[in-house]
């Protein structure tokens, strides 16, 4: 992990298309700005968890539905 200091009003870019500034601080609390390309999805990282952990879920639904699916049409060809 890269650990940076800034100060309110400072910025560190990202890949030269990705620019993400310090807004505010309030106690231990800071506000950050981001200026990316629309192409990039930018969530808060329990958000990102969240998304992650549903596909994987919908992932298994969809194995699960396929192997019932098997299973019925082996059933109608007997």
């Amino acid at each position: 992990m890269l650990a940076l200091s800034r100060k309110k009003g400072e910025s560190i870019v990202i890949g030269g298309e990705i620019e993400i500034t310090v807004i505010s601080v309030q106690g231990d609390q800071v506000k950050l700005g981001f200026i990316a390309p629309k192409t990039v999805t930018i969530h808060r990282k329990e958000i990102y968890d969240q998304i992650q952990t549903e596909n994987r879920a919908s992932t298994t639904t969809t194995i699960k539905r396929l192997s019932d699916l098997k299973q019925l049409t082996q059933r109608s060809k007997d």
